[in-house]
């Protein structure tokens, strides 16, 4: 297994030979005719100048910051300059992460509604390939990426920790473009979705995805914006996060004597790396239960693929962590075992799926809280509002119960390591999770094309089918990104302590509780600056829709043709369908794609940069431990917002779906659901998800300055707590020194203290046995002494 560990990188590039080759089949599948050719182009176009402007922008933040990065790194004991190179690898595979996913997805989309014109189960095929490549292209970077660069650094011959304090830029670098890329990505999806519904559906009349809605291409390309490249890089963020938070904290096991007989001592730094790797090779095997026949069920054979492939990764870790952890250790007085951190990780891998199971419950169709919503939405939209709002907060309860005890649970059996473990056990199937996510705006995109090239009833209908199952998948996935956001967090801030020396924060401190009535309010800032950028975006989306229904007259007589036939073009008569055909193409969807794409660069930057600005400003103004009370504040404010915004958004589109479901399209129950899943899609899309990665980026970026706030005098007492940490072994030789039946004794203390091992060596000599061991005895009297005769 050792001869393993600096190959692990090796794993990367096996998941990332997997995207090339599931990229290449994807690719060779038929696209279909030349209008749904033309609109999955349309759709690519819009995607990729989005992420063109995105990154433009980006390159110039992380030139900036790794300048900074550099000096910091070269200016402080315990780091080191390179932390630069390691925040813009990091970075890098963040925005590459993303990049794979959205190419795949502006692939995939078209070529799944082709493959539906067939069969169901040839549609759930490509999907799921492609998103595979989206799942397998994460993990695999982030295990390459990773390990590449702690192989590097290892080399260098600098300690444990000065390695890993450099290897969190890696961490920094993706949780800064992931923060970017989901408020960004989440405000240009919202803005072309509120202007798509509120303009086409409510006011005109029309279906969704029309393609007489100029909107309508800027809204699917939204949903790759948002949820394929914007989900991407937040699970990256969260899987290299966990990862790297549960190495810092393994480092602290590097003094306990029954570590050093293997992996050079660093069994518990390498764990998480190892328990990552082994998760690639478990989600290629469980993409190959992904399979459906005709007339099956997809949501089963989704649910067999996540579901085996966690099963095979419990297997694998209950064999990994006992490899490479000692059978028991005792560190600062307390007794950890190789069990204890199996069945941690078991506690963070149950809490994440019934999280899931619990966000599913919420926000699925047909369960009671949905139903409350509909029924209230009878009354007008103040009632539905009101009905949401409370879903929303109430679906707090039940995962914050769960996501604690997983807390409780691992803490308990092994302590600060076992919560970051459990985050690692919970993330180390996030190839296949995240397959299993993006599968889903790769459904959504494929019905909007079907729709929008008019093809038959049941080609609609299997995509709806994959659709409705991709809701339920990213229902889970969301709790799951909730849940891994606060396990990971947690590790990070626990990191962050064990860096800078902070021993315990204690909240009747007046400072610390600044810290963390300031780190409280961030959530409620953030989604508010997150949420009327929506609201400025849609504004303009809404201006620019209206005026195109308005002043283009191909357009305009095409929706009084739509309005004649209450959308039914089967009872148009050919002259009004030569009106209608004649509007085919006229709307001028690269506008709205252009106000989306303008709209969600410039108003990601605020948002963004709060996260970065505020911890580095708390932690040099106000120390260390003010600094740990800001981000206890938003952690427990921040999981509790995001929880609550998700679930509420997510009740509120199910509850509308819901309506149209039951043919009542155009009702006063429809409206007022309109007008409340409006609102809550920036809850789930915008504000919701990115609360996820402020999280995590802000204890990312106090772990980064963590060595800068250390003091002298917390140095020293750190130093003291740990020398306390002393191990000692005696060996006792025993050896006849003549025929006459003289002995020897020979004592051999073995003393390990701060990390440093020393041997002396004492020898006593007489006639008799008993009185030689009696002597020994006296002057050893504080350990058990292990005999060894020799003869």
């Amino acid at each position: 297994m050792e001869a393993l560990i600096p190959y692990l990188w090796a794993f990367g590039i096996v998941g990332l030979i997997y995207v090339f080759v599931k990229n290449a089949w994807v690719s060779k599948q038929e696209v279909g005719d030349e209008k749904m050719a033309r609109i999955a182009k349309n759709i690519a176009d819009g995607a990729m100048s989005f992420l063109k402007a995105e990154y433009k922008i980006l390159s110039v933040f992380v030139a900036a910051v790794a300048v900074l990065l550099f000096f910091k790194g070269q200016s402080e004991a315990g780091s080191n300059g390179l932390v630069a190179v390691s925040f813009i690898v990091g970075a890098i595979c963040s925005a590459l992460a993303g990049f794979i996913g959205m190419r795949v997805a502006t692939k995939a989309n078209v070529r799944t509604t082709n493959a539906a014109r067939t069969s169901l189960p040839k549609a759930l095929e490509v999907a799921f390939a492609g998103g595979s490549v989206m799942g397998l292209g994460v993990v695999g970077l982030g295990v390459a990426g990773l390990g590449i660069l702690f192989t590097v650094y290892s080399a260098q011959g600098w300690g444990i920790d000065e390695v890993l304090n450099v290897l969190s830029g890696f961490s920094l670098g993706a949780s800064s473009i992931a923060l970017f890329a989901r408020v960004g990505g989440g405000i240009y999806t919202k803005a072309a979705d509120v202007g798509a519904d509120l303009v086409g559906k409510v006011e005109a009349g029309i279906p969704e995805d029309h393609p007489l809605n100029p909107a309508t291409i800027a809204d699917n390309v939204g949903d790759n914006v948002g949820d394929v490249a914007g989900m991407g890089a937040d699970l990256f963020e969260s899987y290299v996060g966990s990862i790297i938070g549960t190495m810092v904290l393994g480092a602290a096991f590097t003094v306990v004597p029954d570590f050093a007989d293997s992996f050079n001592g660093l069994g518990a730094v390498y764990l998480p790396l190892v328990l990552a790797a082994a998760g690639i090779i478990m989600s290629i095997i469980g993409t190959f239960f992904v399979r459906v026949k005709e007339g099956g069920n997809p949501q089963t054979a989704l649910n067999l693929g996540e579901f085996g492939s966690a099963g095979l990764m419990l297997v694998a870790s209950y064999f990994l962590i006992n490899e490479m952890l000692p059978e028991s250790w005792v560190f600062q007085s307390t007794t950890y075992t190789s069990m204890g951190v199996f069945w941690a990780t078991i506690a963070g891998l149950v809490a994440g799926l019934l999280v899931g199971k619990v966000t599913e419950y919420y926000t699925g169709t047909g369960t009671k809280p949905v139903n409350s919503i509909v029924r209230q939405s009878e009354t007008g939209s103040a009632t539905n509002i009101i009905a949401g709002l409370g879903v929303g907060m109430m679906s707090t309860a039940i995962p914050i119960i769960l996501i604690s005890a997983a807390i409780l649970v691992s803490h308990h059996f092994a302590g600060l390591y076992g919560i970051a473990i459990a985050a690692v056990g919970m993330l180390a199937n996030t190839g296949i999770q995240l397959a299993v996510d993006a599968y889903g705006p790769i459904s959504d995109n494929a019905g909007g094309i079907a729709e929008m090239a008019e093809l038959p009833s049941e080609v609609r209908e299997r995509t709806d089918t994959l659709d409705a199952v991709g809701n339920t998948t990213a229902a889970i996935g969301k709790g799951f990104a909730i849940a891994s956001a606060a396990l990971t967090a947690l590790a990070l801030f626990a990191a962050f302590m064990q860096t800078a020396k902070v021993k315990a924060i204690d909240v009747s401190d007046p400072t610390i509780m600044v810290g963390l009535l300031v780190g409280a309010m961030l959530p409620f800032v953030f989604s508010a600056l997150s949420m009327n950028a929506v609201g400025r975006a849609a504004m303009a989306m809404i201006e620019e829709v209206r005026r195109q229904f308005k002043d283009i007259p191909a357009l305009k007589s095409a929706l009084e043709v739509m309005r004649k036939y209450d959308s039914d073009l089967s009872k148009a008569s050919a002259e009004d369908r030569a009106i209608f055909d004649a509007a085919d193409g006229v709307a001028e969807y690269d506008k709205c794609v252009a106000i989306s794409t303008q709209a969600s660069i410039r108003e990601m930057v605020m948002p963004g940069l709060l996260a970065i600005i505020v911890p580095v400003l708390v932690g040099f103004l106000g120390g260390a431990e003010m600094l740990g009370g800001l981000l206890a504040g938003v952690t427990a404010s921040g999981v509790l917002m995001a929880i609550f915004q998700s679930n509420a958004g997510g009740a509120w589109d199910n509850a509308k779906k819901t309506i149209e479901s039951e043919g009542r399209k155009g009702s006063d129950a429809h409206k007022a659901a309109v007008v409340g899943d409006t609102v809550g899609d920036p809850f789930k899309d915008t504000s919701g998800p990115s609360l996820n990665i402020l999280l995590k980026l802000m204890s990312v970026v106090a772990l980064v300055i963590a060595p800068s706030l250390v003091s002298p005098s917390e140095a020293a007492y750190a130093e003291a707590a740990t020398a306390q940490e002393v191990r000692k072994e005696i060996s006792v030789n025993v050896q006849a020194t003549s025929e006459e039946g003289g002995v020897e004794v020979s004592v051999t203390t073995t003393e390990t203290a701060n990390g440093e091992t020393t041997t002396t060596e004492v020898a006593y000599a007489g006639a008799d046995l008993d009185e030689v061991m009696e002597e020994v005895r006296a002057n050893h009297p504080e350990v058990t002494i292990k005999k060894e005769t020799q003869e």
